[in-house]
């Protein structure tokens, strides 16, 4: 039987730690989260692996656990802020963010994965589970301090970044396969800068592929 609470040990000090995610809040949530109960039951012992965890539909995965941290700790989540999840799958980063933050919309397009979010967050007030369209964002809640990518982008998410409040920040991984980059957005006034941080790969998001281009 996997001793799971080790299991959660073991991530935080062979993979977050060695990738200078420092911010101790985040570690404490890291430390405190059950991974295992955000993923298939049959996958459970897989949960902190330093691997992707396949959710099912849509090739719909769990961030690794190093890169989700490093994405979290680059937008600097403070005590007050806002957040917004886009691609929330089953809730994990949700329930991380939602430790860190004063309040998490956890956004999410397939309903068997945000159902099981809402299962899986239930006891969470100061996280909201919505279901709606990935690309369009959640406007209803924002502006928002913070907006987290839980996946890959081919393109600048215009409509998202729209929904950033003054100086928010919007982190994810742009670019499909190997040659993706983890980036960072930040809002002033009118203009949004944007600045990579470190080469990643993760599955591309619903509707966010870059539309095909047609030779004739």
């Amino acid at each position: 039987m996997t001793d799971f609470t080790e299991a959660r040990r073991k991530m935080v000090d062979g993979q977050i730690r060695p990738a200078d995610v420092t911010d101790l809040g985040l570690i404490a949530a890291l430390l405190d989260v059950r991974r295992e109960a955000f993923v298939p039951p049959a996958m459970a012992a897989l949960a902190y692996l330093d691997n992707e965890v396949a959710l099912g539909g849509d090739d719909r995965r769990l961030l690794k656990p190093m890169l989700l941290a490093k994405l979290i700790q680059a937008a600097e989540v403070g005590p007050n802020d806002r957040v917004l999840v886009v691609g929330a799958g089953t809730g994990y980063s949700a329930a991380i963010l939602g430790r860190l933050a004063h309040e998490v919309v956890a956004l999410e397009e397939t309903a068997p994965l945000a159902r099981r979010a809402m299962d899986a967050l239930r006891e969470m007030r100061n996280v909201t589970v919505v279901t709606g369209g990935l690309t369009a964002g959640w406007s209803a809640a924002g502006p928002y301090d913070v907006i987290l990518v839980d996946g890959a982008v081919e393109e600048a998410p215009q409509n998202l970044l729209a929904q950033l409040a003054e100086r928010g920040r919007l982190v994810c991984v742009l670019g499909a396969g190997p040659a993706g980059k983890a980036m960072v957005f930040r809002r002033s006034g009118s203009e949004v800068g944007s600045r990579p941080m470190f080469d990643a790969a993760a599955a591309v998001l619903p509707g966010f592929a870059k539309a095909p281009v047609f030779a004739f």
